[in-house]
């Protein structure tokens, strides 16, 4: 007999449980009902972080004291994408309904990397959907990931392995040339990342440049796929942008399927958000050609407000997108009948093995809102920067820095000094200072050299009066920082 009573981290009354559930569920509506009262952002105060930096608890303090500890030392200090003005980066806002989503996904806690349930299938729906949404053929393939990192990394694995299929099992060295990749100088760098992760090395990726508008220079990509042939370089894939990071700039997709068609080069969009423009009659035109690469990377936290983390990446030949991913394992042989066999199996369709239920809140956000309403929602951020450039463009102490294309405005305060360093340096604290007293949280980027506060709108909540008082207060903090100087 044991010397202890048998142990389970179930509570030890249900009733009780309940009831505090109950009452957490009823504190985090309230904190996000009320979220727009709040500062966008604040720093985590150092007594705070140095409680964060106690020793591994040995006993149990209960789940009271550990809520309470949460509601301290977490719930005032959140990165702040969920508030109205929250413009940083490119970040999605989440949904009160998708909290619930992931609150079931917990529940279940499957582990959704394969087997006869029905996480599997959820998924392949909503890869089908994905699909319908871009445009692609229902007979490609894909596969939810973490976001639009991983998802680069998928396509680009495959179009690594298509370009000589020995590579899966002999690895690059045995490739006859260097394999290389294209992208614009304004591509994510997770291209980057994955070139170097797939063993391709950085070299490997030719960054050319961006044309007035920050989209690729189709001239100048010509030219270095030309020349790498010459040099016995062995192109294999060239990365298109729908919707840069730094501006949302949408590279000429039409034109870039031709050419790869053209060369025989594999043709992979970096969609990481626009390329949900598809969503919306009015904007698709916007990103023509996508729906004929060989594949897109987009993430479904960004522009359609989904919960972190959930990105997809979708590739037109099924089989190519096995072969870097599908390793024979006795522990994984499927069986005519029982728990194993499975139609869909996302864990031989990307890095993760196990992995977290994450399209079933995709399918029960789609399910409930309908992708009618995420198009409204995509053209009202469109709209909504398409007004914050109005506002710049008519104040005299603003000045915009890039095109306004989709849904990302980058502007300074111009004021009345000479341009340079101090200008730059000025911009960089009015950022600071916007965020810090908790109006906003834009970020910022280098543009043609030039410092710039970038203003990237993926938020369901905001309302055209916060781009009102953004500018406002940016004028006001301007001048405030002029005249210390």
């Amino acid at each position: 007999m044991a010397d202890h009573p048998e142990e389970s981290l179930d509570p030890a009354s249900w009733d009780d449980f309940r009831a505090h559930a109950h009452r957490t569920v009823d504190e985090l509506l309230d904190w996000l009902r009320g979220v727009r009262e709040r500062p966008v952002w604040q720093p985590v105060p150092e007594e705070v972080r140095a409680g964060l930096r106690r020793p591994l608890p040995e006993a149990g303090a209960g789940l009271a004291a550990s809520w309470d500890e949460f509601r301290r030392s977490v719930l005032p200090y959140p990165w702040g994408n969920v508030h109205p003005r929250f413009w940083g980066w490119v970040n999605g806002t989440g949904s009160p309904s998708g909290a619930l989503a992931e609150f079931a996904t917990a529940v279940l806690n499957t582990n959704a990397g394969g087997g006869h349930q029905a996480a599997p299938y959820v998924e392949e729906q909503v890869i089908d959907w994905c699909k319908a949404m871009l445009g692609f053929p229902p007979e490609a393939s894909g596969v939810l990931v973490t976001g639009g990192s991983v998802a680069n990394l998928v396509a680009i694995a495959a179009a690594r392995d298509a370009f000589d299929p020995r590579i899966s099992e002999e690895g690059v060295a045995v490739a006859a040339g260097t394999p290389v990749l294209y992208a614009s100088a304004q591509t994510h760098s997770s291209v980057d990342k994955a070139a170097r992760l797939l063993g391709l090395g950085q070299r490997a990726l030719r960054s050319v440049p961006a044309d007035a508008e920050f989209r690729i220079d189709l001239a100048a990509l010509e030219r270095a796929i030309a020349g790498d042939r010459a040099a016995g370089g062995r192109p294999f894939c060239v990365v298109g942008n729908a919707g840069t990071v730094n501006t949302g700039a949408i590279d000429d997709l039409a034109a870039l399927a031709d050419l790869c068609r053209r060369e025989g080069l594999w043709f992979h969009v970096d969609g990481a958000f626009g390329a949900l423009a598809a969503l919306s009659g009015r904007l698709r035109p916007l990103v023509a050609g996508m729906e004929r690469a060989d594949s897109i990377a987009f993430d479904l936290h960004k522009w359609l407000y989904m919960p972190y983390d959930v990105g997809c990446v979708l590739i037109r030949d099924r089989a190519a997108h096995q072969r870097p991913f599908t390793v024979p394992a006795s522990y994984l042989s499927r069986e005519a009948r029982g728990a194993a066999p499975n139609d869909h199996d996302p864990g031989s369709l990307g890095p993760e093995l196990s992995r977290e239920f994450r399209g079933l809140k995709v399918w029960m956000l789609l399910q409930e809102h309908g992708i009618a309403k995420y198009a409204r929602l995509i053209e009202q951020n469109v709209a909504q920067a398409a007004y914050l450039a109005g506002l710049v463009h008519q104040h005299a102490e603003l000045e915009l820095l890039a095109p306004v294309p989709l849904n990302i405005v980058c502007f300074r305060y111009r004021g009345t000094g000479p341009d340079g360093p101090a200008l730059d340096a000025l911009n960089r604290e009015l950022l600071i200072r916007i965020q810090e007293r908790g109006v906003a949280v834009p970020s910022g980027t280098l543009l043609n050299g030039r410092f710039a506060i970038r203003v990237a709108i993926a938020n369901h909540r905001s309302r055209r009066e916060d781009f009102d008082l953004l500018v406002a207060r940016a004028v006001e903090l301007g001048r405030e920082i002029s005249a210390e100087g």
